[in-house]
C-alpha cells in the first residue's frame, strides 16, 4: 500500500492519496487532468513528489489521515526531506531519496 503526495506545476496545491497500485493510480490522475469534477483534474495536480510504502491498508489509511491533518508547512518539510527539489518522481527511474546511498 502506498500513501502519496501530488502537486501541480506551480506547487500551489497538495493532494494526498492512498492506493495499492501507485503506477496505475498516477495514470488515472493524469487521465483526469481538466476534469473539474475531480480535485486533481481541477487543480492539475498530477506530479508525484512524495510516497511511502506501508505494509497494509489499515496502516496506509491511518497515515493518509495523519498527513491530511498536518499543516502545509509540515507537509512541505516532509517532501523536502524526501525530494529536496520537488522534482516530479518517475517511478521507472526513481533511485530513492537524495540522502540514501
Amino acid at each position: 500500500m502506498y500513501v502519496y503526495l501530488l502537486t501541480n506545476p506551480n506547487r500551489t496545491v497538495l493532494y494526498i492519496g492512498v492506493t495499492n497500485n501507485l503506477p496505475r493510480r498516477l495514470e488515472e490522475h493524469s487521465n483526469n487532468l481538466g476534469n473539474h469534477g475531480k480535485f486533481t483534474g481541477r487543480y492539475q495536480a498530477n506530479l508525484l513528489v512524495y510516497f511511502e510504502l506501508l505494509p497494509d491498508p489499515i496502516q496506509a489509511i491511518a497515515r493518509e489521515k495523519e498527513l491530511k491533518g498536518w499543516s502545509r508547512a509540515k507537509k512541505e518539510k516532509l517532501i523536502i526531506g524526501f525530494n529536496p527539489n520537488w522534482e516530479a518522481i518517475d517511478l521507472e527511474t526513481w533511485t530513492g531519496p537524495a540522502n540514501d546511498s
